[in-house]
């Protein structure tokens, strides 16, 4: 379960930097508190997470658990139901599929990176 958890948080990490360039490129801006959150929830979280798992798994998949449903709940409501200039509707055209397309790939990472988290966490409980 840990090498799923490894892969799914790499590939979040890969998609977040790619939506990344598609934010600064479109030219969405972020609050203060927003890229606070994208730096620490959404993109160091989930990786500190990853290193835990070694030494403390329980602490380190707890911590991946409860990063990607941040980044999860924060994302979901940013890109598709907040209407903002994040929302991936009001991104400019050039840039829209991009970002509209790691906006999902990032929420399908997250949902199931707090799913494999969650079943490691429930695994350790076992053992």
């Amino acid at each position: 379960m840990r090498k799923w958890v490894t892969v799914v948080v790499l590939a979040h990490l890969v998609i977040a930097m790619i939506h990344g360039v598609a934010h600064v490129n479109a030219r969405v801006p972020l609050s203060t508190a927003a890229n606070l959150f994208v730096y620490v929830v959404i993109l160091a979280g989930p990786l500190a997470g990853l290193v835990l798992t070694w030494p403390v798994p329980r602490v380190g998949a707890a911590l991946v658990a409860m990063t990607m449903a941040g980044a999860f709940v924060f994302g979901f409501l940013n890109h598709f139901v907040f209407d903002s200039p994040d929302h991936f509707a009001h991104v400019d055209l050039q840039w829209r599929s991009v970002f509209a397309t790691t906006a999902v790939l990032l929420a399908l990472t997250e949902a199931l990176g707090f799913a494999l988290a969650v079943q490691l966490l429930r695994e350790r409980r076992l053992s």
